[in-house]
């Protein structure tokens, strides 16, 4: 029986694992991947203690800090999680885990179009990471489709590579950070088209194209890449049925990361309150460890 399962390798599970570690507890960390928005993020210039660095550069810090806690994970994808009587079964496709808690940090995916032309051409020109794949877009025009701060962060990334960036933002205006804004704005390199709706991705194998509508007319620019950066959908689908989650299916949860059932927590982008940001993930991940720590205590009473 363990004291706490976390399931999820953000940065939310992985900082739940370092305290999980250092309280002592039996514990394991499960996830499909690892990283999280890691593996996604660009520049990172807002998190305490570290004056700049990458995505990329935080793994390593955090890669080095399991080390050193002797935190690992075990690379499983969770399908359920059953109550049985006051503590747990998780479900992956290796394993079952017996556990008094449940740590669900499994975050977010990137939100698809849902237009013709995605799906067929999904790494053919078609991407939801520029740090990930904007380097093959070297010295070639692309689209960015969206208007938030991962869209304002990826014209900032793709800047110094792409030739041309085109901006597609369904409405009138950003909605990212002031700085980000301002960037993009004294950018000569970037086209911004507002109040624009994208209809289809084209392409000949590979993309290399994108029709959007306008004040009621179609109109086509040629492109070879397609960043779509349109917000994130939870990963909250094993656990609904079991807690409650809001409209847009983040995981309910109150200040002290505790969902709709005892013993089950919930923390970072999965979980409601979600603002994607490293330092409020890491933080909900300490909350959900030390309340799932106390809950044990206190079922001992």
């Amino acid at each position: 029986m363990y004291d706490t399962i976390i399931i999820g390798a953000g940065i939310a599970g992985l900082t739940a694992a370092m305290y999980a570690a250092r309280k002592r507890m039996k514990y394991e960390i499960i996830s499909r991947d690892f990283g999280g928005q890691f593996m996604v993020s660009g520049e990172v210039l807002n998190y305490p203690g570290i004056v700049k660095t990458t995505g990329i550069g935080f793994r390593k810090i955090m890669e080095e800090q399991m080390k050193a806690n002797n935190v690992s994970v075990k690379m499983e994808t969770v399908s359920e999680v059953r109550k049985n009587g006051r503590d747990f079964v998780v479900v992956t496709d290796k394993s079952k885990y017996e556990t008094r808690t449940v740590i669900i940090a499994t975050g977010s995916e990137a939100r698809k179009l849902g237009i013709p032309g995605e799906k067929e051409f999904a790494n053919k020109g078609v991407t939801y990471c520029s740090v990930c794949d904007g380097p093959l877009f070297s010295g070639m025009d692309v689209a960015i489709v969206g208007g938030g701060n991962s869209a304002l962060e990826a014209v900032d990334f793709m800047k110094d590579i792409a030739s041309k960036i085109h901006m597609i933002v369904l409405g009138g205006e950003f909605t990212g950070h002031e700085y980000l804004i301002e960037k993009v704005q004294n950018n000569p390199k970037v086209n911004v088209i507002f109040n624009a709706n994208t209809k289809k991705i084209t392409g000949d194998g590979l993309v290399n194209g994108v029709i959007y509508e306008k004040d009621g007319k179609e109109q086509r620019i040629d492109v070879r890449g397609v960043i779509i950066e349109i917000g994130r959908v939870p990963e909250s689908g094993p656990f609904k049925g079991l807690v409650d989650v809001d409209e847009h299916e983040h995981i309910k949860v109150n200040c002290q990361a505790n969902t709709s059932v005892p013993g089950i927590f919930a923390a970072g982008d999965v979980a409601t309150g979600h603002e994607y940001q490293y330092v409020i993930s890491a933080g909900q991940g300490t909350m959900a460890l030390i309340k799932a720590a106390r809950y044990i205590a206190e079922s001992k009473d």
